[in-house]
C-alpha cells in the first residue's frame, strides 16, 4: 500500500480504523503521519447513512476516540473541533473496507450505505473526487456482489498477490 504511486502522491488520504475481520490499517495510519501527510478517518451518524471523514492529529490521537456499539473506534459526536476533509481541501485518496469485491470495482459494504453517500458529496466538492482503493482478503474477491444504482464502484481494489 505504501509503495502504490498514488498513496504517494496523496496528500489528504482518508482511510478506515479497521474491525477485528478486516484488513488492519494501523501501521499505514502511522505511515500517513510519518510522510506528513494528512489522515482523516470515518465517522459514523447512527439511524442514518451520514458520515464525516475527520482528521486526526497524529497516531496516538487515536487513543482519543470512542467505541461505538459497532466496535468502531471514531471521534465522539460532540467532538467539533477536528477538521471535516470536505470543509476543507477535499480529499485526494479513500482506502475502504468492505465484505465482498468483483474484479469490476463493485464492493459490498455492510448495507448502510455511508461510503456511496459521502462519495455523493465528495462529487460536488471543488477537489471532486478521490481515488478510492479498497484493502481487502484474497478471500473476499468475488465473481459479482449484489449491487444497487446508488453504489459507487472502487478504483481498485488491493488484496494478497493481486
Amino acid at each position: 500500500v505504501v509503495g502504490h504511486p498514488k498513496y504517494q502522491e496523496s496528500k489528504r488520504i482518508a482511510i478506515f480504523l479497521s474491525m477485528p475481520d478486516e484488513i488492519q490499517t494501523e501501521e499505514i495510519i502511522k505511515d500517513i503521519f510519518k510522510q506528513g501527510k494528512e489522515c482523516f478517518i470515518p465517522r459514523y451518524k447512527p439511524h442514518s447513512n451520514h458520515m464525516d471523514m475527520l482528521k486526526l492529529s497524529s497516531g496516538e490521537d487515536i487513543s482519543s476516540l470512542v467505541l461505538t456499539s459497532w466496535n468502531i473506534l471514531q471521534p465522539s459526536d460532540d467532538d467539533s473541533a477536528r477538521e471535516e476533509a470536505l470543509a476543507g481541501g477535499g480529499l485526494d485518496l479513500i482506502f475502504m473496507p468492505g465484505l465482498g469485491f468483483d474484479k469490476k470495482g463493485n464492493r459490498l459494504g455492510r448495507g448502510k450505505g455511508y461510503y456511496d453517500t459521502y462519495l455523493e458529496r465528495c462529487m460536488k466538492h471543488p477537489s471532486g473526487k478521490p481515488y478510492m482503493i479498497a484493502l481487502a482478503f484474497r478471500e473476499q474477491i468475488c465473481e459479482s456482489v449484489p449491487v444497487t444504482e446508488n453504489d459507487v464502484q472502487v478504483d481498485e481494489i488491493l488484496y494478497e498477490d493481486c
